[in-house]
């Protein structure tokens, strides 16, 4: 299966998988080839302004009113929604986590979700929740869409093959894809067990941050992201269709594949990215900037400058700066920091924290470099230092995440993180120079 790919970010599309499928002129002509139904995909209000305004036209074997018949309630017990507060005993404080273990049993990626935190209101439409996902078998003849909010998978371990109703998007550890709100699709394995991170986002949608007095280029370029060309799945067999809405799931059973778009065209679609192709910018003199400078993607919130959520990496980069302690500072910050480690290690805890593994930092909670970070970045000689095969991330948001029971409970929380800054010593002595020794 060749998968193909349209380059760039908020365009409007247009793509058919038979020739002529696609209407020329205008959107719903009487009789559309191929005895096709037209229908419009919204993802904004009709009268949103030009700017965000989101919607595809989609032609498809049969309309979505035949890929429903009546619904019953179902449950994924461990996948939670905002508020979900106050289901566990565990105090507040700075927290980690080791790798999410693979299941021994056959589960599939609707199946191997656990939330980590929520923030904000589902019903509300404001706020995220943040998970994380291991699993070892691809969903067959099961389906499903998020009316809840839009979807961003970022994979640690193993590639997701995400056939969708608009096409096939196919990542790998170090890519990442969104899937709209309301997108029907289905996860498969590509090559063995898979586990990794999905931030689900109530909110405004993700767009690109402005780049300010970076000017024109840099950081996550329009051109390196990528949209599936059209591609559809004729399948007449017994299915079924999830759906989330409201934070409940319900599913219905359909006797073939939802996945039928022949054509489409339009802005509302899913889309990958490949991490690498992230420019950073950075400090070439002195000091450490904030986090900020490595946003790849934001979900604006109402108020200018403080995000719904901010997806931010921290990828290859060079250390350059002179005078400085080059890792993150110490810092209590309004945004709280949902974190995880995709590979290598991160500069500020080279210890503890390991791929697969995650750390929480809420609102106002102060954190930084370890005492070991410390020591080696306040001694080390300053020359430039290539940091190399490494990529941290991080979900933040304007709102507290509270975490789950299956957090506050597992097995994989790390009881002693907060050691790692008992080793920090009182360096004050009086005198210019401080105590070194």
């Amino acid at each position: 299966m060749t998968v193909q790919y349209m380059p760039g970010f908020g365009n409007d599309f247009e793509t058919e998988s038979l020739p002529g499928a696609l209407p020329q002129g205008q959107n719903s002509p009487q009789r559309p080839a191929y005895g096709l139904y037209a229908e419009q995909l919204s993802g904004s209000p009709f009268t949103a302004p030009r700017g965000t305004n989101e919607r595809s036209w989609l032609y498809r074997i049969r309309p979505s009113v035949k890929h429903t018949t009546r619904f019953k309630a179902v449950a994924f017990d461990q996948w939670k929604s905002a508020p979900n507060v106050n289901d566990h005993q565990l105090s507040l404080g700075q927290l980690r986590w080791n790798p999410m273990p693979i299941p021994n049993e056959e589960t599939n990626f609707l199946a191997g979700v656990r939330t980590m935190t929520t923030a904000g209101d589902v019903q509300g439409q404001a706020g995220m929740a943040a998970h994380v996902y291991a699993f070892n078998s691809s969903m067959v003849d099961e389906y499903f869409f998020n009316a809840d909010g839009e979807l961003l998978l970022v994979p640690q371990e193993g590639g997701l093959r995400i056939k969708t109703e608009m096409g096939i998007i196919e990542i790998l550890p170090g890519e990442i894809a969104i899937l709209p709100r309301g997108m029907i699709f289905q996860v498969e394995l590509m090559d063995g067990p898979a586990r990794g991170y999905m931030c689900e986002n109530y909110g405004a949608k993700f767009t690109l941050p402005d780049r300010g007095p970076i000017g024109a280029n840099c950081l996550a370029n329009p051109r390196d992201f990528k949209t599936p060309t059209a591609w559809y799945e004729e399948k007449e067999t017994p299915c079924r269709l999830f759906v989330k809405w409201c934070g409940e799931f319900h599913v219905t059973e359909i006797g073939h594949s939802p996945l039928d778009v022949v054509a489409w065209h339009g802005n509302y679609a899913p889309y990958k990215y490949d991490l690498s192709t992230f420019s950073p910018v950075g400090a070439i003199l002195f000091d450490h900037p904030d986090p900020s400078i490595f946003t790849v993607l934001t979900a604006p919130s109402g108020e200018e400058g403080t995000a719904n959520i901010d997806f931010v990496i921290f990828p290859p980069r060079w250390m350059v700066a002179e005078h400085t302690f080059r890792p993150p500072w110490y810092h209590r910050n309004i945004m709280s920091e949902f974190m995880g480690l995709i590979k290598g290690q991160y500069d500020a805890k080279e210890e503890g924290f390991v791929p697969g593994g995650v750390s929480l930092h809420n609102m106002m909670l102060p954190h930084g470099p370890d005492a070991f970070g410390f020591e080696k970045a306040s001694k080390s000689e300053l020359k430039p230092v290539k940091l190399d095969d490494t990529m941290a991330f991080m979900f933040e948001t304007r709102f507290p995440q509270h975490l789950t029971r299956y957090a506050a409970e597992t097995d994989a929380l790390q009881d002693n993180y907060i050691d790692c800054w008992t080793d920090l010593k009182k360096r004050f002595n009086g005198t210019p120079e401080g105590n070194w020794s």
